[in-house]
C-alpha cells in the first residue's frame, strides 16, 4: 500500500467524482436486488469495473482518481445510511428536478447518530487505494454534513432528537470527525465534501440569503469548520457545491451571491463550483472567497456533465480569464461542473462523451497553467 501526499490540492485539472455506470454493473446491481447473484458476485463486478475506469483515468493523465462511486446508488444516501443511527427508506415520492420526479429515497434518523467503524465506504476506499499506481492520488468523496440536516423536503427525517437540532449537530460533527480520521488512517489524503445545500439555499434566495435560512447557513459553517479544523495537517479537504444532478436534470438555479459570505468563512482547502451555464450566475461572488486570506484554490466547473456537447476550448479559456478578474489565476483550476452520474441512472452521455469531456478539461488546463 502506498500513501500519496501532496500539499496542493485541488489539481489544475481535476474531477468531481462520479462516472457513468457501465451496463454490466447496472445488470449486476439488478441481479443482486432480484437475488439472482450473491454479494460476492456483485462485489467482483464492482471491483473489475472500478479497476477499468481507474486505469482509464490514469491513461488520460489525471493526477487524482476516484472509484466512480460504483459501489453506491446515490451520491449521498448510501453514505448517510452507513452511519449508526441512520437508515435508508423509500418515501412516498421522489425529489423534483426541473419538473422531473426522481427515484424514491430518503433517510430516517432513529437513534443517536454515531461513527460506524464498519462503514462500507472504508472497504471501498481500501480497494481503490490498492489499485492506484504510484504518483496518483486516490480521492474519496462523501456528502457534506449540511446534506444530513433534518429536512423533510429533502427526505431526511428526525425521529430521535425530537427537533433538538443542537444535540443532533453535536453528534453529527463527532461522527464526521471520527469518519474523516478513519479515512486518514487508511491512507486517504484527499477527501471531498459534496454539498447541494449551498446551491439550493442560494436558489431559495434573491441576492441576499433568505432570513429563514441564516441559521442553517451558520450551522453548516460551524459543522464544516469543526470537521476540517480537526483533520490531520496533511489531509486535504475540498467541497463541491452543486445545484442538483439527476438524469441530466437540475434542482436549483441562482447565483452564488446569497451564500458567498458563508462560503468565504469555510476553512476548507478548495472549492469545486458549478459554472456550466447561466443558472450559476457570474464570477463576482468569488472575490469574497479570494479576500478571506486563506489562499484557497477554486475549481471552475465550466464543462457540463449534463449534455454530450463538447465546449470550445477557447471559450473555456476566456471564461477562466474572466474569473481571474476576481481570483488570482494561480488559485484557479478547471473541472467538469459535477460528476457524470450522481446516482446510478447517470446523465445522458456515452462513455466516449465522458472521456472526451475530461480530455478537454486536461488539455485546456495544461494550456492555461503550463506547469
Amino acid at each position: 500500500m502506498t500513501i500519496q501526499t501532496q500539499t496542493k490540492f485541488p489539481n489544475r485539472f481535476d474531477i468531481v467524482g462520479s462516472f457513468l455506470r457501465p451496463d454490466r454493473l447496472k445488470q449486476a446491481n439488478a441481479d443482486f436486488s432480484a437475488h439472482k447473484i450473491s454479494k460476492d458476485d456483485l462485489l467482483q463486478v464492482q471491483h473489475e469495473e472500478i479497476k477499468r475506469i481507474v486505469d482509464k483515468q490514469v491513461a488520460l493523465g489525471l493526477k487524482d482518481v476516484t472509484d466512480g462511486e460504483f459501489n453506491r446508488s446515490w451520491w449521498h444516501l448510501d453514505f448517510l445510511a452507513g452511519l449508526k443511527g441512520a437508515h435508508f427508506f423509500e418515501p412516498d415520492h421522489g425529489f423534483i428536478f426541473n419538473g422531473q420526479e426522481t427515484r424514491k429515497g430518503g433517510i430516517e434518523i432513529t437513534e443517536k447518530v454515531m461513527f460506524n467503524p464498519d462503514h462500507p465506504f472504508f472497504d471501498g476506499f481500501k480497494y481503490l487505494q490498492s489499485i492506484v499506481p504510484d504518483g496518483i492520488t486516490p480521492k474519496q468523496t462523501i456528502p457534506s454534513p449540511s446534506v444530513f440536516f433534518p429536512n423533510e423536503a429533502a427526505e431526511i427525517y428526525d425521529k430521535y432528537y425530537n427537533h433538538d437540532f443542537e444535540a443532533f449537530l453535536a453528534d453529527e460533527i463527532t461522527a464526521y470527525q471520527d469518519t474523516v480520521q478513519r479515512f486518514y488512517d487508511l491512507g486517504c489524503r484527499y477527501l471531498q465534501l459534496d454539498d447541494t445545500s449551498w446551491g439550493m439555499w442560494a436558489s431559495f434566495s434573491d441576492k441576499v440569503i433568505n432570513p429563514d435560512l441564516k441559521p442553517l447557513c451558520e450551522a453548516a459553517v460551524k459543522a464544516i469548520n469543526a470537521i476540517v479544523d480537526n483533520k490531520p495537517d496533511d489531509l486535504t479537504i475540498t467541497m463541491h457545491v452543486c445545484r442538483g444532478n439527476y438524469d441530466s436534470n437540475w434542482a436549483g438555479a441562482g447565483a452564488y451571491d446569497p451564500v458567498a459570505d458563508y462560503l468565504a468563512q469555510l476553512h476548507i482547502d478548495g472549492y469545486f463550483l458549478e459554472y456550466d451555464d447561466e443558472r450559476s450566475g457570474g464570477f463576482e461572488p468569488l472575490a469574497k472567497i479570494a479576500a478571506n486570506g486563506r489562499n484557497q484554490r477554486i475549481v471552475l466547473g465550466l464543462v457540463t456533465t449534463k449534455t454530450p456537447d463538447l465546449e470550445a476550448a477557447e471559450l473555456l479559456k476566456k471564461r477562466i480569464a474572466l474569473a481571474s478578474q476576481y481570483v488570482p489565476l494561480a488559485n484557479l483550476c478547471l473541472s467538469p461542473q459535477c460528476g457524470f452520474a450522481s446516482t446510478e441512472e447517470g446523465n445522458h452521455l456515452t462513455e466516449d462523451d465522458q472521456w472526451a469531456k475530461l480530455k478537454l478539461v486536461i488539455e485546456t488546463a495544461k494550456s492555461v497553467w503550463p506547469e
